[in-house]
């Protein structure tokens, strides 16, 4: 070797040596598990309701009509009044009606004197008829003239009968109590009355309080509210309680109580309806104004809540995180109710000393080791009212 090439042979040596004494680089130490915070589930008495969408109708509902005819002469209330079962609402005009109840009364006193002349006639003949004085043709004759005087009489007092209720139909006065529509007649026009299909709609009239409420059913739920009242409460004191909000309204906060089902499915839907009535003293409700509302589709029952955070998707399946004795976190699949309290009932796949993850399960994994921090757990106590609920439609 020539000693240029033995010089840089030893250089190179020494640049290695150099390079292998100096400190080796230490590899980046694991991130710490991540804090999350968990709790129990609470436990709670709560009752499975399902939803519906109804409407409101009228408990009753009348058209007002004539029954006689004649010239609209007064009306006598506003479009959209209350009004009270006797209160006057049209005059038609009584003048007609007055002339024929006068000629009728007339009628009548005529028949009453042919009827007196007719029974004095009468007695006379039979006096004549003892002593041979009248025939007995004569005597028969006197008879059926008093017969006929007395049917004549019958005839005109049924007649003035008839006149007098002719005049007071001329007088339109509400049928029942409750609100009053728009009138579709003006004061001047005819009014055909009667009781034919050609009557004139003067105006329609509904009741306000109580109200009904309609909505139908499935037979599934129809079968299962049966079986659930079976021997429940509710079928010992005769109706259940529903809740109902309407559309603008956050809460299921109106009540009423369940008052008719119907008797029979309807073939080309395979529904049942359904009926409920609730009070309206401040005419909140109208007939045909659309709700939502909640029925009971179980007895009360004990079961556990979490905090809707805690629900995690999986495609169409529902889990939570749970916290198992070294610190891991576990996936269960569980399946849901309805919200109460901003908590999720869950139905399966749950046990009452789950450490449930709360908080954070967004940066923790299935079988990731985490440092759980424990919360207390919510009070537990009965299921609030279907008022101060706001439930969602029901998880697979």
């Amino acid at each position: 070797m020539s000693p240029i090439c033995a010089r840089l042979a030893a250089v190179s040596l020494a640049v290695v040596l150099a390079g292998c004494g100096g400190e080796t680089k230490q590899p980046a130490a694991a991130p710490p598990p991540p804090q999350v915070t968990v709790a129990k589930p609470v436990q709670r008495t709560v009752t499975d309701y399902d939803e519906y969408v109804g409407r409101f109708v009228a408990i009753d509902s009348v058209e007002v009509r004539a029954r006689v005819s004649g010239y609209l002469d007064q009306v006598n209330f506003k479009d959209g009044q209350l009004v009270k079962q006797g209160d006057l609402l049209f005059t038609i005009d009584k003048r007609p009606f007055q002339t024929a109840l006068d000629q009728a009364k007339a009628n009548l006193e005529q028949a009453r004197a042919n009827l007196a002349f007719a029974e004095a006639d009468l007695a006379r003949a039979q006096q004549l008829v003892r002593d041979r004085t009248i025939t007995e043709q004569t005597f028969d004759q006197r008879t059926q003239s008093k017969r006929v005087a007395q049917a004549s009489v019958s005839a005109q007092e049924a007649a003035v009968r008839q006149a007098t209720l002719d005049l007071e139909f001329t007088e339109l006065r509400a049928p029942i109590s409750g609100r009053m529509g728009d009138r579709r007649v003006s004061p001047g026009n005819l009014v055909t009355g009667g009781t034919g299909g050609t009557t004139t709609l003067l105006a329609t009239i509904v009741t306000y309080d109580p109200i009904r409420f309609e909505f139908t059913f499935d037979e599934a739920a129809y079968l299962r509210y049966r079986r659930s009242a079976a021997d429940g409460p509710a079928s010992r004191s005769g109706g259940v309680e529903i809740a109902l909000k309407l559309i603008d309204e956050p809460d299921f906060k109106h009540k009423g109580p369940m008052d008719f089902v119907d008797n029979v499915i309807e073939r080309l839907t395979g529904t049942i309806r359904g009926r409920a009535v609730l009070p309206n003293a401040d005419g909140l409700f109208t007939p045909g104004m659309f709700a939502r509302v909640q029925v009971p589709a179980s007895q009360p029952q004990t079961a556990l809540l979490v905090p809707d955070v805690a629900i995690g998707s999986e495609q169409v399946r529902k889990y939570v995180l749970v916290v198992d004795g070294e610190n891991v976190a576990r996936q269960k699949f569980v399946t849901l109710g309805q919200l109460v309290d901003k908590l999720r009932v869950v139905k399966s796949g749950l046990s009452p000393d789950d450490r449930v993850i709360v908080n954070g399960m967004a940066k923790t994994r299935p079988g990731q080791k985490v440092t759980p921090k424990e919360e207390a757990p919510a009070p537990a106590g009965p299921q609030a009212s279907a008022a101060d609920k706001a439930p969602t439609a029901k998880a697979d």
